[in-house]
């Protein structure tokens, strides 16, 4: 015996609501690249802590900075960086950071630097910058000769060249640590085209330090 209802034509289907899918579950946020590289992040951190530290002791506390003196008179220690001049001449004292400088020759159009075996060629010529350099503050300073700059009369800035200066004989001032009360005497090289000259080297406590200007002309 069937069990099947007449189907009747009058009445009305039910209504059934879609199915609507569920929304996905959002993943949990990912960390950040720095709490995802904590050794990296923490080197990062001590490499800015060595570069501020370097930054403050090139300054060297307690010495006077960006001062100069002439060559006569010696009064130039007591004076402020507001009276000293812009830029001092070859002969004078002047004063960045923990070093005082003293220019005392310039030598242009060298083609070269060292002896018959062991020397550097230059591309165009070398300008030698004799200098004297004493360390007038508290504790042992390191000088680079790559923290000197020499600008031409166009305002272009030329910067040392070491593998030069370690070719000139007896030479202090190229990568030297200079202990407080020390002095020590050098040459700074710069290659510089053929025909320029140079109107003006910029000197340099540290990288970081503001550097003082001596007029080479």
């Amino acid at each position: 015996m069937s069990t099947n209802q007449p189907h009747d034509p009058t009445q009305q289907p039910i209504w059934q609501p879609p199915m609507v899918p569920a929304p996905p579950v959002p993943a949990p946020p990912g960390k950040s690249w720095f709490a995802r590289h904590k050794i990296i992040t923490g080197l990062l951190a001590l490499v800015l802590i060595g570069i501020v530290a370097s930054a403050v002791n090139g300054g060297g506390s307690g010495s006077p900075t960006n001062t100069s003196s002439g060559a006569a008179g010696g009064q130039a220690g007591d004076a402020s960086a507001e009276d000293a001049p812009a830029s001092a001449k070859v002969g004078q004292k002047v004063r960045d950071g923990q070093f005082e400088f003293t220019v005392t020759k310039v030598q242009k159009g060298v083609k070269s630097v060292g002896d018959q075996y062991l020397n550097e060629k230059a591309q165009g010529q070398f300008v030698l910058v004799n200098v004297t350099v004493s360390n007038i503050g508290d504790s042992a300073q390191t000088l680079s000769d790559s923290s000197q700059k020499v600008r031409d009369a166009k305002g272009r800035e030329f910067s040392s060249d070491t593998a030069a200066a370690i070719y000139v004989k007896d030479n202090k001032v190229f990568l030297e640590e200079i202990n407080p009360g020390n002095t020590v005497k050098g040459t700074l090289v710069f290659d510089m085209p053929k025909g320029t000259e140079p109107a003006s080297i910029e000197l340099h406590d540290s990288a970081f330090s503001d550097g003082v200007t001596v007029q080479l002309r």
